[in-house]
């Protein structure tokens, strides 16, 4: 459920708005606006659990997200990134939602499309939606983009990854805000003793996810806040963003989760990063 918005928390923000209208001025707005949004962060996060088959030990995978390409971030930027991440050499590629700031206004979408293409990983590139990607009347707009590249869209449903006779399970549910998740429906015939990575683009879904035998969460949506100033914090965190904004968290529920929040490549809402650098993630499974 979104919160509501009190009268409290709507001063905070504009107070917060306030503040930065004041502090990027001249060098901190130039900071803010042009230095920290290309400042890419390549974050190692090691994923190890018991469930993991030894043959999938040292497999790599690298997640994107939030590029929100045409709200000030172009294609290339964007061909910048692709070519970070080939680099890296991912043995899986996951996009975890808001390709395109505006779906139904972004003009370069042929331009886009190859790009996309060019990307190679030998077991696969996932993706699911983000509430861009829903929103603007962009739904298939979005989906024929990644399928047409390649792309699996994990659309509450499962895939199975196989290596060497050992299985893993990706699974990938709606966006929350603008979507219907259905985390029942994306576990179905997943067996209780494997290991599954779930891709759900809003992490405050990581505590419905804790009901179940899911070991893993990789999330988007939040930007890390975007705009962080000292003793306020975030100025403005999206909805199904606000308990968990970035980084590594143990959940516990039912079952034992744990949950990463990248924050993303582009901007939103307004044109800066501060102190949230957008962040590549590359994760390296371990049999524990």
């Amino acid at each position: 459920m979104v919160r509501k918005q009190t009268r409290r928390i709507f001063l905070k923000k504009m107070l917060g708005s306030f503040l930065t209208v004041l502090g990027l001025s001249s060098g901190g707005y130039f900071y803010a606006n042009q230095i920290e949004p290309s400042l890419l962060e390549i974050s190692d996060v090691e994923i190890k659990h018991s469930l993991i088959p030894t043959s999938f030990d040292g497999l790599r995978i690298i997640q994107f997200s939030d590029t929100h390409l045409g709200f000030h971030y172009n294609l290339t930027q964007f061909i910048t990134l692709v070519n970070k991440i080939k680099d890296l050499n991912p043995d899986i590629i996951l996009f975890t939602g808001d390709l395109m700031d505006e779906p139904n206004k972004y003009t370069k979408i042929k331009e886009l499309i190859p790009i996309l293409e060019s990307l190679h990983a030998p077991l696969g590139k996932y993706c699911i939606f983000g509430n861009h990607d829903h929103g603007g009347y962009g739904s298939e707009i979005y989906r024929n983009i990644m399928e047409s590249t390649d792309f699996k869209v994990l659309l509450n449903k499962s895939v199975t990854l196989r290596k060497n006779g050992s299985n893993i399970s990706l699974l990938g549910i709606d966006d929350a805000m603008l979507g219907n998740p259905d985390l029942p429906l994306a576990l179905k015939n997943i067996p209780n003793n494997r290991f599954k990575i779930l891709l759900s683009h809003a992490p405050d879904l990581a505590e419905a996810a804790a009901q179940y035998p899911i070991q893993w969460q990789i999330s988007g949506h939040s930007h890390g806040g975007q705009v962080k100033l000292p003793i306020l914090g975030a100025l403005i965190i999206p909805p199904f963003a606000q308990k968990y904004p970035e980084g590594h968290y143990f959940i516990q529920g039912n079952y034992p989760l744990n949950l990463y929040v990248n924050r993303g490549i582009g901007t939103t809402r307004l044109p800066f990063r501060f102190m949230a650098k957008p962040e590549l993630t590359v994760f390296t499974l371990r049999t524990a």
